[in-house]
C-alpha cells in the first residue's frame, strides 16, 4: 500500500463548536451557515475563478478529531438504532482508514476581504476547524443520480420531535441580530434528534447541552419533544 502526503488546503469556521448536536448528513439543517477560509498557499482568486458558477460544491476533508483513533472494519449506523452492524466502507462513519470524508454543501458566495479569500457556505455539517482537503463542483448532470438506491439509509431521516422555547430563550434569540435564524436553526437541529440512539430508548425526561456559535443552549426531552429551557452566551 503506497503512502501519500495531503496537505490541508484551508479550514471550516463552522457553528458547530463540538460533534454533539452536528447533522449526520450535509444540508439537512439549512441554516448551518459557515466559512471556509483558505490557507496562505491557497489564499489567492486564481484558485476559485469560476467556482461561482455552480450553486453546490463538493467539500473533502479529513476527520481531525478522530482519525488518531484508527478505523474499524465494522461500526453501528446511528442510522440503524446504534444495533446492527456495517462494514464500515458501507457508511459514512468517521472511523475510516484515510478519515477522509465528504460533503456537498451550498455555496452561497465567495468572499476576498482584507486579503483573506474565503468561501461562504451554508447546509454544512462539519466540527469547526475541520480541515478541508480538496474542493470540486457538483455537477448535477453527473452527481444526481435519478434512479439511484441507499439501502438502509434510503430516505431522509426524519423523526416527530417537536421543539418550544422557554420566555428566556425566546428573548435571548430576539437580542441576536448577527444571527437572524438562530430560532430555525436550533429548530431544524433538535428536530434531527442528535441523542445518541441508546438514550432514545430510555423514559423521563432527560437533559442536554451544547454549544452553536458561541451560545451555550441547555434543552430537555420528554418523549418527542423538545424545551429549550435557556440560551447564555459562552
Amino acid at each position: 500500500m503506497n503512502d501519500y502526503q495531503i496537505s490541508a488546503i484551508g479550514h471550516i469556521q463552522s457553528p458547530y463548536k463540538q460533534k454533539f448536536a452536528i447533522p449526520r448528513q450535509p444540508r439537512l439543517v439549512p441554516q448551518a451557515k459557515a466559512k471556509l477560509v483558505f490557507s496562505a498557499d491557497f489564499n489567492r482568486e486564481e484558485f476559485v475563478r469560476g467556482l461561482d458558477e455552480f450553486s453546490h460544491i463538493w467539500l473533502l476533508f479529513r476527520f481531525h478529531e478522530t482519525a488518531d483513533k484508527g478505523y474499524s472494519a465494522m461500526v453501528r449506523p446511528p442510522r440503524l438504532g446504534g444495533n446492527a452492524r456495517k462494514g464500515v466502507f458501507a457508511t459514512r462513519a468517521t472511523f475510516r482508514p484515510n478519515a477522509i470524508g465528504m460533503s456537498a454543501v451550498k455555496l452561497e458566495g465567495i468572499e476576498y476581504l482584507n486579503g483573506q479569500l474565503s468561501l461562504l457556505l451554508s447546509g454544512i455539517d462539519l466540527l469547526d476547524g475541520t480541515p478541508i482537503i480538496d474542493i470540486k463542483p457538483y455537477l448535477p448532470y453527473s452527481d444526481a443520480m435519478s434512479d439511484a438506491t441507499a439501502g438502509f439509509a434510503d430516505s431522509r431521516p426524519e423523526t416527530q420531535m417537536t421543539v418550544e422555547f422557554s420566555p428566556q430563550a425566546l428573548a435571548f434569540i430576539a437580542q441576536q441580530s448577527h444571527y437572524p435564524d438562530l430560532h430555525a436553526f436550533i429548530t431544524n437541529v433538535l428536530k434531527q434528534d442528535p441523542r445518541p440512539a441508546y438514550k432514545k430508548q430510555q423514559d423521563g425526561t432527560q437533559s442536554y447541552g451544547m454549544t452553536l456559535y458561541d451560545f451555550n443552549i441547555n434543552w430537555q426531552v420528554n418523549e418527542s419533544h423538545n424545551l429549550v429551557t435557556s440560551i447564555e452566551n459562552t
